[in-house]
């Protein structure tokens, strides 16, 4: 506590002395914290856990600093997110500080569910409408299982993305653009649902093959700048040689 004690301090005399500190806002620290908030996230992937060290103390000097600027407009103040915190946790785990019994994850996130629906005017009220497309469909999807609308089964989403393939090439085939990007954002929104019913965090397995890309891209870029060729000047046969003999690095 005291290194906390301590950061507080320091969030304190910097919104004192240091003019940069001093003019900002809620609206001028967004960004910024949202781009902390993905530096974090590279981090967890690549398991690089010196930077996700680094990277929660920045988040965590957000929250101070929203704290800071809360009590300066006498909206709220450090001890009132903490209490506030603390409480919803409380009131979220009746199986820990109450007298409900629950044997799995899935009773839990059922359990929270429920909780948050009697405490709110929807399901998916709490669904933060700038979330990333397919952050919001897998949490979409989350919170409409958690009050029982839902598959049974991981097979029949398989049968649901076949159906919503056939959908999307009627409508390729009749050249209507408006309408293919309906069927498309279907089959995404099917394909996510049967990463869940995988237990697999659809965001993160397609952040994975971005970098996988990105790295084989590189290196066959590196061979052909060995071999003295020109990316932009070879055909897709040739690429295609070089792609295989990158993986193989």
């Amino acid at each position: 506590m005291d290194s906390f004690k301590k950061l507080i301090e320091i969030m304190d005399k910097l919104r004192l002395e240091c003019p940069w500190d001093r003019k900002q806002t809620f609206e001028s620290l967004r960004n910024l914290t949202i781009e902390e908030t993905y530096e974090l996230a590279d981090a967890i992937i690549d398991k690089k856990w010196d930077d996700v060290k680094n990277e929660l103390g920045d988040l965590l000097l957000h929250i101070v600093f929203y704290a800071k600027i809360g009590s300066e407009k006498k909206l709220f103040d450090i001890n009132d997110i903490i209490n506030h915190v603390s409480k919803k946790i409380v009131d979220r785990h009746p199986h820990v500080f109450g007298d409900k019994k629950f044997s799995t994850s899935d009773e839990v996130v059922k359990s929270w569910e429920l909780i948050k629906l009697n405490n709110s005017k929807g399901v998916l009220k709490g669904v933060p409408n700038k979330l990333p497309a397919l952050i919001k469909a897998y949490r979409i999807q989350q919170k409409v299982s958690g009050v029982g609308f839902d598959w049974k089964n991981k097979d029949g989403i398989l049968e649901k993305i076949d159906e919503e393939i056939s959908e999307l090439k009627d409508e390729i085939v009749k050249k209507d653009k408006n309408l293919t990007e309906l069927e498309f954002g279907d089959f995404l929104f099917s394909v996510v649902n049967y990463a869940r019913f995988l237990d697999i965090d659809p965001e993160l397995a397609l952040e994975k093959s971005n970098k996988k890309f990105t790295i084989r891209f590189e290196k066959m870029e590196n061979l052909i700048r060995k071999k003295g060729l020109v990316l932009s000047e070879m055909d897709l046969t040739d690429l295609n040689l070089l792609w295989e003999e990158a993986k193989s690095i």
